[in-house]
């Protein structure tokens, strides 16, 4: 596998904004800036494929046009302003990892366009004015105002910093004027979760700006939180419920986890310790009640105890905007608190939810992603756009593994994702280090890293120990170094040009027993999980069971693969026929998550999760399309209008 640069400077400042954001708490690890990172291996080719195909495409310069045409009234059907603002947000973070000057200009430009259609009292919205704060006028403005807020961050061109803030006026004289509560608006089935989601953009606004009113609004969203309202007579109290520990309110998923990243940039803002306790415990509630094997979460878009209920056929699950979110969330986390867990999650949630979720040459997404059955691309929502809301979130969650894939810290160097490449680091300002990662990781086990200062000094490296990875080797120089799962590795020490770090994880098959109790396993390597894929296993007429001993699965990487697939392993299960006394042992291939079902067709199927015992000849759920259609009520089989 062909290495490819991996730079990550420690720069903290490291936006293009002419004033960077100025902060009451600290991050304990920094993103890298732009220009730093160019990632590597099957992932980075993963991440080229969604900027070709999905990001710098025509469909932004037709995202502008229907924000600018202010055509959308009061009815529910129609979101279509937050697609300007996704595929900036997404842009963003493709021009922080590779700023090329055409795509930086075409971010640019977008946003320029976007602003002459903002009215003279500051309104930049989708709705014409009869319908203000109707429907999805505020949750489309959360996403005009993430926006031109990520383009001012890219460019320090205060145009558009001025320009969110007068939308944000806008939105709070029209609030006042009307005498309406943030959470008393939106869809009511969502219970005002959607519309409080604005909080991150408050947030930011307050940061870049010192603005005393914004801080006032964000703050004055939490206190509606805990009060009764129209939509909630019990009110929301998402905060209250994160810090008792309790379950997530079972609500919209990915909104509720967009008010939490808003808790975040809060804490940012503010230094208040009750907000950071809040948004780490219910990362750890989302982790213990509702994340799903693969690392996505949601089915009909709502928490559903999806931890305990997914070997279920669920009708709709594990929404692609929820899995962006999720992973968006988990970035914020590992920044914040420096801990592993979360970058543990990340990657869980890349490898499989994540690239699962989009077609392999990365055009379009699914808008639910099953465990069983079939890959269904996402409906058109809005013909005259021909996007959906789950297409436009897809980028934003693949696009920030550039933001976590190494990292800064007041120690030194951090390392949260293997991939073949370069990281290059400014410890000091005269000191500079190059850390070469060479692997094929995780097709196999062993990672190296070659760390070069440009001159011997002191410093800590941090290299992630996965929680899964059960015996690990670390080694510096030929040494052994301990090294505990489930932690960094804090290799402290005087480092000099050319020494060598080399790890090894455990990859070895584990057999995860489904959470409900039921009779079900299913089988990760690794970050990946493993699935059949019915391109790979025959119809037998009998029940196999997984052979498993001590929790662990034998894999045999295949020599010869399909195309289609990216790792193959022969897998030992155990038939017991009825029509003759006894068993034996056979191989099934299984292949990863993201391969499975990946020719994206109704005769392509899969599954995770494996009843012991499994009858093959009924191991793939058919027609599963008609159940991840919202409404279950369309006339035929969706297509993408890329998809070839």
């Amino acid at each position: 596998m062909k290495s490819a640069l991996f730079l990550c400077f420690l720069a903290l400042g490291c936006s293009g904004a002419s004033n960077p954001p100025a902060y009451l708490a600290a991050d304990a690890f920094c993103a890298p800036g732009p220009g730093s990172v160019e990632i590597g291996g099957w992932i980075g080719d993963k991440l080229e494929a969604c900027q070709r195909r999905r990001i710098w495409t025509p469909d932004s310069g037709k995202v502008v046009t229907q924000l600018l045409d202010h055509k959308d009234s009061g009815g529910w059907g129609n979101w279509r302003g937050e697609y300007w603002g996704k595929w900036q947000t997404a842009a963003k973070l493709a021009c922080d990892w590779q700023p090329f000057p055409e795509r930086l200009a075409q971010v640019k430009g977008a946003a320029a366009e976007v602003l002459k259609g903002q009215a003279p009292d500051g309104y930049l919205g989708p709705h014409n004015p009869e319908h203000r704060l109707e429907a999805w006028d505020i949750w489309c403005r959360k996403y005009v105002l993430l926006g031109l807020l990520a383009t001012y961050d890219l460019t320090g061109d205060r145009l558009f910093l001025e320009a969110a803030g007068r939308n944000l006026d806008n939105l709070l004289a029209e609030l006042s004027k009307k005498q309406l509560k943030l959470v008393d608006t939106g869809h009511p089935n969502l219970l005002g979760t959607a519309n409080s989601s604005i909080l991150e953009p408050v947030a930011l606004l307050y940061q870049r700006t010192g603005d005393q009113r914004y801080l006032a609004f964000a703050e004055s969203i939490l206190k509606e939180w805990e009060q009764p309202s129209k939509l909630s007579p019990t009110g929301l109290r998402l905060i209250e419920t994160a810090l008792a520990g309790k379950p997530p309110f079972q609500n919209h998923a990915y909104a509720i986890m967009s008010c939490f990243e808003g808790v975040c940039e809060l804490y940012r803002a503010t230094g208040e310790q009750r907000y950071l306790q809040a948004a780490v415990r219910f990362g750890q509630s989302v982790r213990e009640h509702e994340r799903i094997i693969d690392g996505s979460v949601s089915n009909q878009e709502l928490f559903c105890n999806g931890a305990r209920n997914q070997t279920e056929l669920l009708e709709q699950p594990q929404e692609t905007c929820a899995t962006a979110t999720w992973m968006k969330l988990c970035t914020h986390l590992l920044r914040l608190t420096g801990d592993p867990v979360w970058a543990d999650e990340l990657e869980v949630s890349l490898y499989n939810a994540m690239i699962g979720a989009m077609t392999p040459s990365g055009e379009w997404f699914t808008y639910h992603q099953p465990l069983a059955g079939e890959r269904v691309p996402s409906h058109v929502q809005q013909q005259d756009v021909e996007l959906s809301c789950c297409v436009m979130s897809g980028p934003r969650g693949l696009m920030t593994v550039p933001q976590w894939a190494a990292m800064t810290s007041k120690e030194g160097p951090v390392i949260n994702l293997f991939a073949p490449g370069t990281a290059e680091f400014v410890i000091r300002d005269d000191v500079r280090v190059s850390i070469l990662q060479e692997t094929e990781y995780p097709l196999n086990s062993q990672v190296k890293f070659r760390v070069s200062p440009n001159r011997k000094t002191r410093f800590t490296f941090c290299i992630r120990i996965p929680a899964w990875s059960a015996k690990t080797t670390l080694s510096v120089n030929a040494q052994p170094v301990p090294c505990v799962p489930g932690a960094y590795a804090k290799l402290d020490r005087e480092w000099s040009p050319g020494d060598q770090v080399l790890l090894a994880v455990d990859l070895r098959g584990r057999a995860v027993p489904a959470p409900s109790g039921a009779p079900h396993l299913a089988i990760m390597r690794g970050p990946v999980l493993l699935a059949m894929d019915n391109r790979l296993v025959p119809a037998l007429e009998a029940p196999v069971r997984l052979k498993v001993t001590n929790g662990r699965v034998e894999l045999t990487p295949r020599t010869a693969r399909p195309d289609w697939a990216w790792m193959t392993f022969d897998t030992s299960f155990e038939v017991r026929p009825f029509h003759f006394h006894g068993h034996y042992t056979t191989n099934l291939t299984l292949c990863d998550f993201a391969s499975a079902g990946n020719a994206w067709s109704e005769t392509n199927l899969f599954r995770t999760w494996l009843p012991q015992p499994l009858w093959l000849s009924h191991a793939f759920p058919s027609n599963t399309w008609k159940m991840l259609e919202p409404g279950n009520a369309r006339p035929e089989r969706p297509k993408s209008p890329q998809l070839k």
